[in-house]
């Protein structure tokens, strides 16, 4: 069976972005592994932290945690810092993966798709969903990887489709929550790409049990605890379906699986 490898930017991204994807691969039997581009040093600080755990200690641990829910095989961490969000001065930290060499972050995680022969490199679109520096930095490593593998893999990316988010914006209206108009990233731009631009729309409905408890994983994180917040029946429609492209493709959205 193939072997799927999902670069995420932080602990959590997983979740909230793939994780019903990654349960149902594994659940065909295929082998997934998640590599994590930062330790997510500059997330919601827990009021909890033990004496000597730090942040990156606590989302180590959740994620994790995380990945047993999921099913995922194998964690990986390429070692660099969170790069915080845009305009934040974190985002000058040269040791943050935003400021990392692209040919050296890559060979990083060329070395893990060699070790495990990877079929498929699942990544984010061109600006990582939602313009973070560090996920439109996998946007640009996960592509570089796969050119330095020695047996290249498909580079797929994930991403959300502006067209159905409208959507379910308007249906949440209907019901008293307003959320605006659209999904506006951190760079100002609208989350994920329009439906003309995505190929396939994954339905991981009857995972979303899983994939709730995989960001239940995350509680130290106030991103994760506000999805979970959502009602049910806004959660359940916002998650339960999972976007992907593959670059040139040239086939239109539809109902299907990747890999």
């Amino acid at each position: 069976m193939p072997t799927l490898i999902f670069l995420h930017a932080h602990p959590d991204d997983e979740a909230s972005q793939t994780s019903g994807t990654m349960a149902l691969a594994s659940d065909k039997g295929y082998r997934v592994v998640v590599v994590y581009a930062t330790n997510g040093d500059h997330g919601t600080v827990p009021p909890d932290l033990r004496s000597g755990e730090t942040v990156a200690d606590r989302r180590q641990a959740e994620a994790t945690e995380s990945a047993r829910i999921i099913g995922v095989h194998r964690v990986e961490w390429l070692g660099y810092r969170d790069s915080g969000m845009n305009g934040w001065a974190q985002n000058g930290d040269p040791d943050c993966f935003a400021q990392a060499d692209v040919d050296e972050a890559a060979a990083r995680l060329a070395a893990i798709l060699d070790e495990e022969d990877a079929d498929v490199l699942v990544g984010y679109d061109w600006h990582g969903t939602y313009g973070h520096p560090d996920h439109v930095k996998v946007h640009t490593v996960a592509y570089r990887a796969a050119e330095l593998a020695a047996h290249r893999p498909r580079v797929i990316e994930e991403t959300r489709s502006t067209d159905a988010d409208r959507l379910l914006f308007a249906q949440a209206r209907e019901v008293g929550l307003d959320f605006g108009e659209e999904q506006v990233g951190d760079d100002g731009l609208p989350m994920g790409v329009p439906a003309s631009d995505i190929n396939w729309r994954v339905d991981v409905s009857g995972v979303l049990d899983r994939k709730r408890a995989a960001l239940a994983a995350h509680a130290s994180q106030e991103d994760a605890r506000a999805l979970l917040g959502l009602p049910a029946v806004v959660f359940d429609a916002w998650m339960s379906s999972e976007y992907y492209r593959e670059d040139g493709l040239g086939r239109p959205l539809a109902d299907g699986w990747p890999f």
